[in-house]
């Protein structure tokens, strides 16, 4: 960047850039969107069950749940965060690349050690990701660039899944090409984040460090000792939160494979073309998600948007079970398969909200502690873990019971979070913070200082 560049714009230069790094991140960022795909391409197409598709979950998550907080620790530590991210999209993209290429029902280990493999790799992007936006805008600036992140992030998702089912469309029953759009993703995620510089990021901010400018003082507060581990894991707050992440993916982690494949399965082209639709709706609804959370976070606080979020999972569980209900032993008409594949509009409104809120409230818990990526690593962890246990159990109940069963029990199961944080968890936003959205500020400081246009 030029040197003629004040502070406040080489940070919004450098936002301009992270925008984009996010859109082609989105596919990537967590692996969990090919997974889904993956599932539906090794059922439909390899001769998969959907046993062995929850044991490829189960090992992708566990394996996840093992490397999320030592990559959390890692972030807080290093100043090569752009090159910690940057060889994790490369390595995952790889793994896709390999199970497109040699997936078949003879070489299930084979299938096995790439997931695992995978999952480790994945679980470097978000703590990355979010880092190094803190340590470009700083905790207060959070709140509208993770929102604009995940935006971002939500509509490169739905872009390249949209395409990916396409060409599946038109290649059908030879549909692995599909996955030429994750490479694709990774040239362009590569291109735009190595543009950020070490330089353009404050590293104590981007751990949770260094604490806002006081602005009756004038002066900057700041912790210049980082939290121990231990200390970090006496918060009650953050044990709570933990459980309540855990317990949410344990419920909703499985729902989207299981409604891709109840799409997928005996429809041929157009069954793939509409699981993959559902990413894609599901993804689009997430961007305007994402961008309520950024405009009225601050203002109302996290818990009402964090409640939203949780409690949309029972009500799209109830509405799937009533719907396999109707269809019976009967295969699915169009128009049901249309009521099905709509149902992803209300995952695009919880799982878009409660990936966004999630960040926010993890950041609003570390402020101060010098350990926000080790917090992120930890509360990422807990949904990796529940998701991993709910990958397992959701194929498990398709194929020991009926799809029906799965949404019945799912939906009891999803109700246990939503009262469990209605109940016991504080409203996390700094009251400064919310006082400060409530005014509707248009501008914020960067961890150095200086005052900046919000986006």
């Amino acid at each position: 960047m030029s040197s003629t560049l004040t502070k406040a714009e080489k940070t919004e230069q450098t936002k301009g850039i992270l925008r984009w790094a996010a859109l082609f991140l989105g596919e990537l960022r967590d692996g969990l969107t090919m997974i889904n795909m993956q599932s539906a391409y090794l059922i439909a197409a390899k001769g998969y069950s959907e046993k062995q598709v929850g044991v490829l979950f189960f090992v992708f998550g566990m394996s996840q749940f093992l490397f999320q907080t030592p990559a959390g620790y890692l972030y807080d530590g290093t100043e090569r965060k752009v090159l910690w991210l940057s060889a994790a999209g490369v390595l995952t993209t790889s793994m896709t690349v390999l199970t497109a290429l040699f997936a078949s029902d003879s070489n299930f280990s084979l299938m096995v050690v790439i997931k695992f493999a995978q999952g480790g790799i994945t679980s470097f992007i978000p703590p990355g990701l979010n880092s190094i936006t803190q340590g470009i805008v700083g905790s207060a600036g959070m709140t509208k660039q993770v929102a604009v992140n995940e935006m971002m992030n939500h509509l490169g998702t739905a872009i390249i899944v949209a395409i990916g089912s396409l060409i599946a469309f038109a290649l059908y029953p030879d549909i692995r090409t599909l996955f030429i759009v994750s490479p694709i993703a990774c040239i362009g995620f590569l291109y735009f984040v190595n543009q950020i510089k070490s330089s353009d990021i404050d590293h104590n901010a981007a751990r949770g460090l260094t604490a806002e400018t006081d602005g009756a003082e004038g002066k900057d507060a700041q912790n210049t000792q980082a939290a121990s581990p231990l200390e970090v894991l006496k918060d009650p707050i953050l044990l709570l939160f933990i459980v309540i992440c855990f317990l949410f993916h344990l419920s909703n982690g499985t729902v989207l494979p299981l409604v891709m494949q109840t799409l997928a399965i005996g429809n041929g082209r157009s069954g793939i073309l509409m699981s993959g639709m559902c990413i894609t709706i599901a993804q689009l609804v997430m961007v305007a998600s994402a961008k309520v959370c950024g405009t009225y976070s601050a203002k109302y606080g996290r818990k009402i948007l964090f409640l939203i979020a949780l409690g949309i999972v029972p009500i799209r569980c109830a509405i799937l079970a009533g719907l396999l209900a109707i269809q019976g032993d009967n295969d699915a008409g169009f128009f049901l398969q249309f009521l099905i594949l709509s149902t992803q509009v209300l995952d695009g409104v919880g799982a878009g909200l409660f990936g966004t809120m999630y960040i926010l409230v993890t950041s609003d818990i570390s402020g101060g502690t010098g350990r926000f990526g080790l917090t992120l690593g930890l509360t990422t962890a807990a949904m990796s873990i529940g998701g991993t246990v709910s990958g397992y159990l959701g194929q498990a109940l398709a194929e020991d019971r009926t799809y029906l069963a799965a949404f019945l029990i799912l939906m009891g199961m999803s109700l246990v979070p939503t009262l469990i944080y209605l109940i016991f968890m504080p409203e996390t936003l700094p009251e400064k913070q919310k006082i400060d959205g409530q005014e509707d500020e248009a501008k914020t400081k960067t961890p150095g200082g200086d005052y900046i246009e919000m986006v």
